[in-house]
């Protein structure tokens, strides 16, 4: 199953961006804190408890100069890949999470909506944490 938020412009340079992401422990704020509960994170790894009681654990995997990807860890339901892509434009990034997961069909119709509300959510929290700094 593969899921994609919608792509978000970015304030930063690209380089800023890819940085940022790739330090699993500042994907605490990119969660929703209303939808999420015992984050936990050192610089390879980080997980959590998303709303429903799935825990998600997220290895950081790899970073090129356009994307920064993750992959399942111990513990979590069903193997996934998630990729932040990036391009810059006139001095401006764009953003898209990008998620790849083997599930089950009947898995798929359970966590189908809540992920793409988690993506779009962690894609807008992206946009904002740089547009704040």
């Amino acid at each position: 199953m593969i899921i994609q938020s919608a792509t978000t412009q970015i304030d930063a340079l690209l380089s800023d961006v890819r940085a940022f992401l790739s330090d699993p422990r500042n994907l605490t704020y990119l969660l929703p804190q209303d939808k999420v509960s015992n984050f936990s994170a050192d610089e390879i790894q980080c997980s959590f408890k998303a709303q429903g009681g799935i825990v998600i654990s997220l290895l950081f995997d790899q970073q090129d100069v356009q994307s920064v990807r993750y992959r399942s860890g111990e513990g979590s339901p069903f193997p996934f890949t998630l990729s932040i892509e990036l391009r810059e434009e006139e001095g401006q990034c764009q953003g898209q999470v990008l998620f790849d997961g083997e599930i089950s069909g009947f898995m798929k119709i359970l966590v189908e909506k809540p992920l793409k509300s988690l993506f779009e959510q962690m894609s807008l929290q992206l946009k904002a944490h740089f547009d704040k700094n």
